[in-house]
């Protein structure tokens, strides 16, 4: 956990308490019932903020909770490239690159009959905000989802005032509908100014698997970092692990959902600002490149992968190395390291980068320029190894 501290008082973050289902707004996951969908199962994402600026993600989906099965994961086996046969895999990381996946679902049950899916829903979206000192809501407007990248959308928000507590309230209806059927209820706090000294607390994660959850509905984490009143939360990649399962689109997407349906995850994302960062398993494989070329993750790709991640996460550009400031103190640069790496194989020398030209150029001449006190590098992929790697 971070915290840049000059000395002035904590502050109270708002209690947003959840009511119970009405005739025109849902909380939290929404409800079933005479309204029908479209619903918010997998909840919303605060990202990017600034001092005058945050981004707000959504999606609809057909149901209100996620689906409750005994599959955990697809089950996969692989083509033996000697015999032909289907096998199970040699344990991670042995399975060789050139195996052929093949996803074996239960006679009957198609992806939306996994655990945690939530399948998406047609319909439009609004955001509505306001600051602690206003008493209106402005809005975004309603705006259709989009189909093509899992029925989401993201609002840029604009204008916002510096070190300013605001609400938000993002419903959900169908397409040309007066009525509302889904509401989710959030908020956060603007970035302080950069000549504004303020005290700043974040936190900051990496690793997060499915099956390694610690509560039944998600992670004590989450519910223990609520507790420290954070400003925001990094998270540094790994947010999924692709590897064994997401060999395609649809699956891939599937584990997006399941991951944040959980009730702990969902909870956290409403309330606390996320700066996201993939690194190689939620981009596509273990140490992965782009230009890889393995039969491994079947039908799902590299280039899918970086797609998958910028529709299911607020990120207003698709230069995903980006820096922040927090007042007079504080700056962190999220650095890149999937993106424009070179491949492992190739030679080493002074020209094998992990970054790219263009990304230390900008690294360089942005924390050269930087005043702020305390300049923090946030890196998914540090130095470590050697290791085996299965591709």
């Amino acid at each position: 956990m971070g915290r840049v501290n000059p000395g002035s008082a904590s502050r109270s973050r708002i209690n947003y308490a959840s009511a119970s289902c009405v005739a025109v707004s849902v909380l939290l996951v929404g409800c079933s019932g005479s309204q029908g969908g479209p619903h918010q199962a997998t909840g919303i994402k605060i990202g990017e903020v600034t001092e005058s600026s945050a981004r707000i993600w959504t999606r609809l989906t057909q149901n209100a909770e996620r689906e409750q099965s005994a599959i955990i994961r697809p089950p996969v086996r692989y083509v033996h490239p000697e015999t032909g046969e289907l096998v199970d895999p040699p344990p991670w990381p042995e399975t060789p690159a050139d195996w052929v996946p093949v996803v074996q679902l239960p006679q009957g049950v198609s992806v939306e009959g996994l655990e945690g899916a939530v399948p998406g829903a047609a319909g439009e979206v609004q955001v509505l905000y306001r600051s602690e000192v206003a008493a209106d809501w402005q809005s975004t407007g309603w705006q259709s989802i989009d189909s093509e990248r899992d029925f989401t959308r993201q609002f840029q928000l604009t204008g916002l005032m510096p070190d300013t507590e605001y609400s938000i309230r993002v419903e959900g209806r169908p397409y040309g509908s007066d009525l509302t059927t889904s509401s989710v209820q959030g908020g956060f706090r603007t970035a302080p100014g950069p000549a504004q000294p303020a005290r700043v607390v974040f936190a900051s994660v990496t690793g997060q698997d499915y099956i390694n959850k610690d509560l039944q509905d998600g992670y004590k984490i989450y519910r223990a970092l609520l507790e420290f009143d954070l400003d925001f939360f990094v998270h540094t990649g790994d947010i999924l692990y692709y590897d064994s399962w997401a060999k395609n689109l649809e699956l891939a997407r599937w584990g997006w959902a399941q991951m944040f349906s959980l009730s702990t995850n969902f909870e956290f994302q409403r309330q606390i600002p996320t700066y996201f960062m993939k690194d190689d398993h939620d981009t596509w494989v273990n140490d992965a490149w782009p230009g890889q070329q393995s039969r491994f993750m079947g039908d799902f790709t590299f280039a899918q992968g970086q797609a998958v991640f910028l529709e299911q996460v607020p990120i207003s550009s698709e230069r995903t190395y980006r820096t922040f400031r927090w007042g007079q103190d504080l700056q962190i640069w999220l650095a890149e390291a999937r993106d424009f790496r070179d491949p492992n194989p190739a030679p080493d020398g002074p020209q094998k980068t992990m970054w790219g030209a263009e990304q230390i150029e900008w690294f360089m001449e942005s924390v050269e320029s930087s005043d702020a006190t305390f300049r923090i590098l946030i890196s998914p992929t540090p130095l470590t190894g050697p290791y085996i790697n299965p591709s």
